[in-house]
């Protein structure tokens, strides 16, 4: 079976499971090598569950009336069966490296975000944004959040804004290399939302700065919040209750037999993750991402197996 390339014919079809080995033994060879690769793994049907994450990819399909509407479906397809297996995120570009019938490296340009647009920003949400957590969380009025997710006045990159670059022989301005990166970043920004603004050359601290004389308490946790599921010992890298919770697992041992229970579910700390150095808006979001778990303990959560991955990735990339 093959399909027809744009460039040179038909070229032979390479169903998805040899996609995958190639990509597990290009991942392997590089992690040899000392490199770090952070692949999208993308669990069901949906790319993204997080505000930040499902508008930027409603934002791609804006993309549709610029003769990309054949290449974004297929994009979604490949990143949805693992095939981009390298995915970096900095200021101003955009670098994968995606399995097809070979390995593809793609770079992708963002020009940064004109200072008079961003201005206009924050001129808009002067005085409304009081929390970076709830900011990055998605979780501000509807008004403030329209605002930065605007479409050609808000944060996501118009196609005049970005180039693209793709080692496959598809003559195409956007191949589906390029489209299943560009999703992919769709399912990065649902557990790393402050990349957006990385990405954009911006600091989502100056929308805090614009909140006015705000003491300094509500400024940090948005005091007029209702934190509802909000996990707080993720937002404040504090194990509350597990004094309370130690205490009451200090009954006096039963006489009757004991029963062998399963071994438990790996676990870590909100402790643990933040003397690892991760923030607590960084585990808050990977809360609501699914990278961990919540186990019904406060400041204890489940570990999944893109857990450590995230966590690599994000010390990483802190260290360049």
């Amino acid at each position: 079976m093959s399909r027809y390339d744009d460039n040179s014919g038909w070229a032979p079809y390479v169903p998805v499971a040899e996609r995958r080995r190639k990509a597990e033994r290009m991942l392997a060879t590089l992690k040899k090598k000392g490199r770090i690769c952070a692949p999208v793994v993308i669990e069901g049907r949906a790319i993204a569950h997080t505000f930040w994450g499902k508008s930027w990819c409603e934002h791609l399909e804006n993309y549709s009336d610029y003769d990309y509407a054949n290449r974004l479906p297929r994009g979604r397809t490949y990143a949805r069966n693992g095939s981009v297996v390298d995915l970096q995120i900095e200021q101003g570009k955009i670098s994968a490296l995606v399995a097809g019938s070979d390995i593809y490296k793609v770079d992708i340009g963002v020009q940064p975000i004109e200072q008079g647009l961003w201005q206009a920003i924050l001129d808009e949400c002067a005085g409304k944004v009081a929390s970076l957590v709830e900011l990055l969380q998605g979780k501000l009025s509807n008004a403030v959040m329209d605002v930065v997710a605007r479409h050609g006045t808000g944060l996501f990159p118009i196609p005049a804004q970005i180039s693209f670059r793709c080692s496959c022989p598809d003559s195409a301005s956007m191949c589906k290399h390029v489209a299943a990166t560009l999703y992919g970043v769709g399912a990065r920004f649902d557990s790393e939302p402050a990349l957006l603004f990385r990405l954009r050359g911006v600091d989502p601290e100056q929308l805090i700065q614009q909140a006015g004389n705000l003491p300094a308490a509500q400024a940090l946790s948005g005091a007029s919040h209702d934190f509802g599921d909000v996990d707080l010992s993720a937002l404040f890298g504090i194990d509350l209750g597990q004094g309370v919770a130690a205490a009451s697992s200090a009954a006096p041992a039963s006489s009757a037999a004991k029963v062998v229970a399963p071994s438990p579910a790996p676990t870590i700390t909100s402790r643990q993750l933040g003397a690892r150095g991760i923030p607590a808006y960084v585990r808050q979001n990977w809360l609501t991402a699914g990278i961990l778990l919540r186990t019904g303990q406060r400041g204890v959560y489940g570990v999944t197996a893109r857990t450590e991955p995230s966590i690599a990735r994000y010390l990483g990339r802190e260290k360049k």
